[in-house]
Order: C-alpha cells, then sequence, then structure tokens
C-alpha cells in the first residue's frame, strides 16, 4: 500500500520557497536546481516512503541527489525528476539517497536491558516447550540493532546461547536502503563501532580481525535482511513476538506515523512488545492494542 501524497505535508511551504530558494543555495543556478524541483522530489519521497522534506532540506537533497543525476546522464534535477517519475528502478535509488542511516550497536541502551530481564525469559521458557521466536528489526539500516538484539537473545553464556540458536529462532531485518543492508548482511563492522556492546556478549557473539569485528556465524544464521518499504506491502504472514522500529518515524508526519504502529500493532503477537525512538510516541488507532510498559517500550495487548 503507497501511502496518498498530503500537500500540506510535503511541501512545507516551498509556495513562497522561490524568491528564497536561490539565496539559501548559493553558487546553484535554479536552472540546474530550483524550488520547485526541490517540490517535486519532496512529494515523491513522501508518496513512496512516507518521508517528510521541510524548505530546510533543499540543501540535503541537492547533495545527496547530485552524484544520481550526473550518472544518470540528466543536466538538470528538472530532467532527472522526469527520469524518477518513470523509471521505478532509477526513484528506488533516490529514496535510499534520501534515507538517513546512522545508527549504532546497543543504541538506547534500556531497550535491551528490558528485552533482557522482561521479555528474554519468557521466549526462553516458550523455546524449551518446542516453541518458536520470531523477531523484527524495521528499519534495520546497517545491522547494528540487529546483532545487539541477537546477542542479548543468545546471553553471556555462549554454551546456552548456541543451544538456543539451535532452536526455531529468526529474527527478520528490514530496510528500505540497499546498500545499508548489503553492510549488515556482511556483519563486519570497525572494532570500535563494538564499545556500547557489553564486554559478556561481545566475547562470545563476535570475531575480532584486526581493525574490524565480524559477527559470530551462530549469531548471522539467524538473521534474515530483507528489502522493505515499511509503507509498501508486507509479505509476512506470521506475528512476532518483538518487532524493534526506533528512530524511523521521526521522518514520517503524524498520520503516516499512526497508521505505521497500527500495523506494527496487528503484526504482533498477543502479549507481543514494541519497542520504538526515545522521541516517538504511539498515538492513534494503535492505543486500543498496546499498552505502555516503560519509556517508548510497548506490550500487546493479550487475547481476549
Amino acid at each position: 500500500m503507497t501511502m496518498p501524497v498530503n500537500s500540506g505535508a510535503v511541501t512545507h511551504g516551498t509556495v513562497n520557497l522561490g524568491a528564497a530558494f536561490a539565496e539559501a543555495l548559493p553558487g546553484i543556478s535554479p536552472d540546474v536546481y530550483g524550488a520547485e524541483d526541490f517540490r517535486a522530489i519532496s512529494e515523491i519521497a513522501y508518496r513512496e516512503a512516507g518521508i517528510v522534506l521541510p524548505a530546510g532540506k533543499a540543501m540535503l537533497v541537492y547533495s545527496r541527489l547530485s552524484p544520481l543525476v550526473r550518472n544518470s546522464g540528466c543536466v538538470t534535477f528538472g530532467a532527472y525528476v522526469l527520469r524518477i517519475r518513470e523509471d521505478a528502478e532509477e526513484r528506488s535509488k533516490t529514496i535510499c539517497a534520501l534515507t538517513t542511516n546512522h545508527t549504532f550497536f546497543y543504541r538506547e541502551a534500556h531497550h535491551f536491558d528490558h528485552f533482557r530481564d522482561q521479555v528474554r525469559p519468557g521466549l526462553l521458557r516458550r523455546l524449551d516447550q518446542g516453541g518458536k521466536v520470531r523477531m523484527w528489526s524495521a528499519g534495520c539500516s546497517s545491522g547494528e540493532e540487529t546483532w545487539s538484539l541477537g546477542m542479548t537473545l543468545l546471553g553471556p553464556d555462549r554454551k546456552a546461547g548456541l543451544a538456543i540458536a539451535q532452536q526455531d529462532v529468526r529474527i527478520l531485518a528490514s530496510d528500505i536502503a540497499t546498500h545499508a543492508l548489503n553492510k549488515a548482511t556482511a556483519a563486519r563492522y570497525r572494532s570500535e563501532d563494538l564499545k556500547p556492546v557489553p564486554d559478556a556478549l561481545c566475547s562470545e557473539w563476535t570475531q575480532r580481525q584486526g581493525e574490524e569485528t565480524l559477527i559470530a556465524p551462530e549469531l548471522r544464521a539467524l538473521a534474515r535482511f530483507r528489502t522493505l518499504n515499511l509503507l509498501g506491502d508486507w509479505p509476512m504472514r506470521g506475528h512476532f513476538d518483538v518487532i524493534f522500529c526506533r528512530n524511523v518515524m521521526i521522518y514520517f508526519d503524524n498520520p503516516t506515523k499512526e497508521r505505521l504502529v497500527a500495523r506494527f500493532a496487528a503484526m504482533l503477537a498477543p502479549e507481543g512488545t514494541l519497542y520504538i525512538g526515545h522521541s516517538e510516541r504511539v498515538t492513534g488507532p494503535a492505543l486500543d492494542q498496546l499498552v505502555p510498559m516503560g519509556p517508548t517500550v510497548y506490550r500487546r495487548r493479550p487475547a481476549a
């Protein structure tokens, strides 16, 4: 499902931007990149991926898309807009370029502490009884969140963790940006990037290779990385025990956030847990299904 264009959300005053546009972008000819080009790109980004681009992002759009404009053979952004309206592959490249993939290991550590103390014990009991565990890192970027979650599930005891990994456990990790997924799948990071990970987990589930660190193969085997637009169709049919979607919805307007959270709630198993970013809140219809369990942690109500 593609979200409809909300012109009030995407134009952000671009009707009045024309006079100030050249001043905001010194040295850039309006014949190459003008206010109308920015407006068109903003509408495409919102329609395709829910990304809201206020007027202050005009330079960001220029800097991120300029290489694509050049590589496409288009001389102007106006010509490139015509290209991406017709070319789905090029349009996908544009959306990937406009996404922000900043993340790091053990970001918002209180979520992993909550998962370890409040959620993990119940999941392990289910596995011991022959059940399955399904988790989803939605908007996984380059994989740091996915591996942090996986390490926390397996725990600091390697023997016990290997037993967990041999059971019916899967982590779906999805993102719209293919370049970020490529890094996530490679599971290789600068060793200094792993510093936020508790030593007891890092020592068991990573392998140091000089200045780089590789995620252990037993953990890599649990994850499935997939390209997915959160505003599009979701091919998954089962429910999830845990969903992480953090610092993704900050780029959406409120109606888009509410629709997305309602979809997450519907994908959670009864008493499943949703983790969202520190500046995000659950509002709208999903409040009928989700109960706050802590800062930016929500649990789906049990089945009636």
